[in-house]
């Protein structure tokens, strides 16, 4: 009707033991949530949160077979040598037997002396074997260039473990004092890597033969995952070259803002037997993504390694929202064996567990 006054109705408000019953049924799910998928949902978030680091001044790298070292290091900007620089290799190793046997194979020929530090306990204080004391015999090749040292390190006790980035840079200090002992003079070059940050051959003849490279670079590395069938991206950073002097000091982490292009192999989490697996999940600096006791589990690992998936279940290490939502997922397979160590290829009878279709490991 014509100048009726319309009528509101007002809604009353919840009632103080509604909104107490939503909270007492909210808050136990976002705290389960949270302690059951905390590092996803942290990771996730990751790109507000982080910064990623300043960008490196990327080398170009030229290699082809047939080429001279005259035209290569012309290409890159820098001048032949008339004679090689000694190439002095630098690893702290755990148990990762295989790939130091085909680091050193494929590297021989151009390596002065191969340093090597090992310890009795892993970065975590659990006792370990001397891995590589136990298996000379793998490496009778490269007897006289070998400079092996034992680091004692500090056990848990009662269950209390170490700070494991601690008990590492304690070891990189004790391989800057093998590194002394070594015989390695100024000018040389030192190589700094972990032992599955493998440099190709063509890589380092650059750094023998080349006057003008940077005093300290940073090698990029092809990241694979789990063997060589599964390639990750070029993220790898952490390897350098340095032209030893007297400030060098053993670290595996940023030095430089040089970064030498597509420099050779990283090939994360490379093992032969299951069990290998375990032991790195449970000894070595990230032991914490261990969250619960069915990751060590051999048949859970197994299918993880066959299909590309994360052993920690979690999300990519990404500071943008584009990078980390195209690497969600499963790792995709390659069937490509090209541009590989040429030592595994020959000997790809006994690496087969590196190769495409490889992926069944022993217990």
């Amino acid at each position: 009707m014509a100048g009726r006054t319309p009528r509101f109705t007002s809604r009353r408000p919840p009632s103080k033991s509604l909104l107490i019953l939503v909270l007492f049924l909210l808050i136990p799910v976002c705290v389960i949530t949270i302690f059951t998928h905390g590092q996803k949902i942290s990771y996730f978030f990751r790109p507000l949160w982080d910064v990623a680091p300043a960008p490196f001044n990327h080398i170009p790298h030229y290699y082809a077979e047939n080429v001279s070292m005259y035209q290569l290091c012309a290409l890159h900007g820098w001048s032949l040598r008339s004679e090689p620089r000694r190439i002095f290799d630098a690893v702290i190793f755990s148990h990762e037997l295989d790939l130091l046997e085909l680091r050193w194979h494929e590297l021989d020929p151009y390596i002065t002396k191969y340093i090597i530090l090992e310890a009795n306990t892993t970065f975590t204080g659990i006792p370990k074997p001397l891995f590589f004391t136990q298996n000379l015999e793998r490496f009778e090749f490269a007897e006289e260039k070998i400079v092996h040292n034992v680091f004692s390190g500090r056990r848990a006790v009662r269950g209390v473990y170490e700070d494991p980035f601690l008990l590492e840079s304690e070891q990189r200090v004790a391989m800057n004092r093998l590194i002394q002992r070594s015989g390695i003079s100024i000018g040389d070059i030192l190589i700094m890597s972990d032992t599955d940050e493998i440099p190709s051959p063509n890589t380092i003849k650059l750094l023998q033969w080349c006057d003008g490279i940077p005093p300290v670079m940073h090698l990029q590395l092809k990241h694979f995952m789990y063997s060589f069938e599964f390639p990750v991206d070029y993220s790898s950073w952490r390897a350098t070259a340095h032209v030893y002097g007297p400030r060098t000091r053993y670290r595996h982490s940023r030095q430089s803002d040089y970064l030498l292009s597509d420099a050779g192999w990283h090939c994360s989490f490379c093992f032969r037997r299951l069990q290998d697996f375990v032991f790195k999940m449970t000894g070595y600096s990230h032991a914490d993504r261990v969250r619960k006791q069915d990751f060590l589990n051999y048949s859970r690992i197994q299918k993880i390694i066959c299909q590309g998936n994360d052993l920690f279940d979690m999300l990519p290490e990404e500071y943008s929202f584009k990078e980390l939502i195209k690497k969600m997922g499963s790792i995709p397979k390659s069937a490509s064996a090209v541009h590989l160590p040429a030592y595994l290829l020959n000997n790809a009878d006994k690496f087969k567990f590196f190769l495409p279709g490889g992926c069944l490991r022993l217990e």
